[in-house]
């Protein structure tokens, strides 16, 4: 009798749909609205206990996500309500503070079943680690996820998305998306975490390329986003991933719309660079936590501790710090070369000239015994 197929390890019992998604800030709040659409049993766990409370008045996220009503099903309650009854543990909060959050985790009650689902698009410090690696390490790979894909919160509630959502258990992502979907959300499901976190890493780190290049021609940011890119691209590649996962939805789809949304964080900070203003104070002007002011300096350590040459995404994160002026980081994207291809032989097939070229000396060697010389083309080989 043949051996059946494991079951996942990673689900709660069927028919069981309990989300807490911890972290109340513009997309934590959207992606909890988009679950209680959906018919998950959800709780969004605020930072504070007075933020909680404010959320529950209000019924809005007033801050963050100000216009979107709180579905009457949401509950709302501070992260020290633990998370002893969830199925699924989504974790919406910086990617700089993500490694607190997830030593916090079992202390919290975090079941031992429930799935862990991190929705930063950053790496977390101080080794660049991407978030589903750290996680998988202590939780398994089984239970992990990641969701990635263009989704700016305000127009995903209203209008919708285009998401992805990501594990190594294919059960996972598929309840995964189908969530998101029954709220009347795109979700493709993928087998590829690493590559859609990297993806979104790069989006990051692309977006402000792009925004502190703009003002000295489009051409320009579209070269500092395009080599950054590839630069993340040979990397995710030494890591098991996908292409497609970087030319996708977490990838270019997620780049272009930051690119275009006049409300893009990264994009914004970026600017703010090109105008002399010192990293340090970005994020309170922006009002926001930006993750590729610290996301690129993390995805360059990363990149270089894997021994790659990237120089633009170096280049990017020496701006950030102060150590680049921004000519020069213009100079260096406007002249930088990427490596050449790697041309490699087509093995088993041949070209028509070579064929052609065989068969002729085949037969001159047939009827001399020696080897032909040089022979005339056939007329049609001429293009006759």
């Amino acid at each position: 009798m043949p051996d059946r197929p494991r079951p996942s390890l990673s689900l709660p019992t069927p028919g069981a749909r309990r989300a807490v998604v911890v972290g109340a800030g513009s997309f934590g709040t959207a992606i909890a609205v988009l679950l209680a659409r959906g018919g998950v049993r959800t709780t969004l766990q605020a930072r504070t206990a007075v933020q909680a409370e404010r959320l529950n008045a209000d019924r809005e996220n007033q801050v963050y996500l100000p216009g979107v009503k709180l579905p009457p099903s949401l509950k709302i309650e501070a992260v020290g309500a633990g998370l002893a009854r969830a199925d699924y543990v989504l974790l919406a909060v910086p990617s700089r503070g993500l490694d607190t959050v997830i030593a916090g985790l079992p202390a919290a009650g975090l079941p031992k079943r429930a799935a862990i689902v991190s929705l930063a698009k950053g790496l977390v410090p101080p080794a660049g680690t991407p978030p589903t690696v750290l996680l998988a390490a202590d939780f398994g790979a089984h239970r992990v996820a990641c969701v990635g894909g263009p989704a700016h919160a305000s127009e995903m509630v209203h209008e919708g998305a285009g998401l992805v959502a990501a594990s190594s258990d294919e059960a996972l992502a598929l309840a995964l998306a189908s969530f998101f979907q029954k709220a009347g959300v795109v979700c493709e499901a993928s087998n590829d975490p690493v590559g859609v976190e990297l993806a979104g890493a790069a989006k990051n780190a692309a977006a402000l390329a792009a925004g502190a290049t703009e003002r000295q021609g489009l051409n320009a940011a579209g070269a500092a986003a395009g080599h950054i890119f590839a630069e993340v691209w040979r990397y995710a590649e030494g890591l098991g991933a996908r292409p497609e996962s970087l030319i996708g939805l977490a990838g270019t789809g997620d780049l272009v719309a930051t690119a275009l949304a006049p409300q893009s964080r990264n994009r914004r900070a970026g600017e703010l660079l090109a105008d002399g203003i010192p990293a340090a104070e970005i994020p309170e002007r922006i009002g926001q936590a930006v993750e590729a002011m610290e996301g690129v300096p993390l995805l360059a350590q990363a990149l270089q501790g894997a021994g790659l040459d990237a120089p633009v995404t170096t280049g990017l994160a020496r701006l950030i710090s102060g150590e680049l002026p921004l000519d020069d980081w213009v100079a260096l994207v406007r002249t930088t070369v990427p490596p050449p291809a790697r041309w490699r032989p087509r093995r088993g097939k041949t070209s028509f000239w070579q064929r052609l070229r065989a068969r002729l000396r085949g037969s001159e060697t047939g009827r001399s015994g020696r080897p032909a010389g040089p022979a005339s083309l056939p007329p049609e080989a001429h293009g006759h």
